[in-house]
């Protein structure tokens, strides 16, 4: 039986829970959840990577039971990454992002390349080619709108409501939720809390410096990103779930230019949730690519 434990360790200053599967000894895998997700989001991956890894799963800053400071400003990215460089420690590990997690991994592999041995991301997006998609004006821009409404002042007030009916709403859009029942249902609803506890998983859209117009609008003021200063370097692994309609694969033209190490696999009839949905297959790919 896989051994799984968690703990609570001081980073920057401030407390945050932390979940282990596998031998300590092994090499370390640190998995990195998305919105409005929590660290207990990889049980179902970790388990199937933990006889070959060490998998390390933080409730990233202003999630489940990690600090959650109420200020915007405490969720720009080099915070963020600066939670998970103390976390890591000196030794470089493989780094696994999803959805917000992904932005976080690419942050590190880009900003601390000593730190990031290889980096694996599922659906998730590098912020030069998601910029791009998002100040056209096109798919990508109808189906990011959602942004806008999370960065209006108390959208938490309103997802929260009703037993978190609107937040519900919110992950499931046009999406498979099947796997969101039971224990698991459960788990996610302790780990958002209350209001005050989703504010800080929305400070990430708030703090965010990209920028979308309206539906149908394209932008031309634009944060723009420079291929030479926004590398990845190591070996990286994109997996795919072809069936998402939060991210739409556009978002993922020309990666290539900035991670010329780039392995693509995709995985059919499974959407933004491919971890839950197939994560027999998410691991596969995973074990035969390291």
């Amino acid at each position: 039986m896989t051994s799984h434990w968690t703990e609570t360790v001081t980073l920057n200053g401030e407390a945050f829970f932390v979940r282990h599967w596998g031998d300590p000894a092994a090499p370390k895998i640190l998995m990195l959840h998305g919105f409005p997700e929590y660290s207990g989001a990889w049980s179902d991956l970790a388990p199937l990577l933990a006889d070959r890894f060490h998998c390390v799963a933080p409730d990233q800053r202003g999630y489940g039971q990690s600090w959650r400071p109420a200020e915007i400003d405490q969720y720009k990215t080099g915070r963020l990454v600066s939670d998970m460089v103390a976390l890591i420690g000196d030794a470089p590990v493989i780094v696994l992002g999803h959805d917000w997690g992904a932005s976080v991994a690419y942050a590190l592999a880009i900003g601390r390349p000593d730190l990031v041995s290889k980096l694996i991301i599922m659906n998730g997006v590098h912020p030069a080619p998601f910029q791009r998609e998002l100040a056209k004006g096109s798919a990508q821009t109808d189906a990011s709108q959602y942004i806008h409404f999370l960065r209006r002042e108390g959208s938490e007030d309103i997802l929260a409501a009703d037993d978190f009916a609107k937040l519900m709403g919110l992950f499931s859009s046009h999406m498979d939720m099947s796997w969101l029942k039971g224990d698991t249902l459960a788990g996610y609803k302790g780990a958002w809390r209350d209001a005050a506890g989703l504010r800080g998983m929305i400070n990430w859209y708030r703090a965010s410096p990209l920028k979308l117009g309206g539906p149908g609008e394209a932008i031309d003021d634009a944060p723009s990103f420079d291929p030479a200063r926004f590398q990845v370097g190591c070996p990286h692994l994109l997996i795919w779930g072809t069936a998402d309609t939060a991210l739409l694969p556009c978002t993922t033209e020309g990666l290539q230019d900035y991670a010329p190490d780039l392995t693509r696999i995709e995985i059919a009839d499974v959407d933004h949730w491919l971890h839950h949905q197939k994560p027999r297959e998410v691991a596969d790919a995973i074990l035969n690519w390291l």
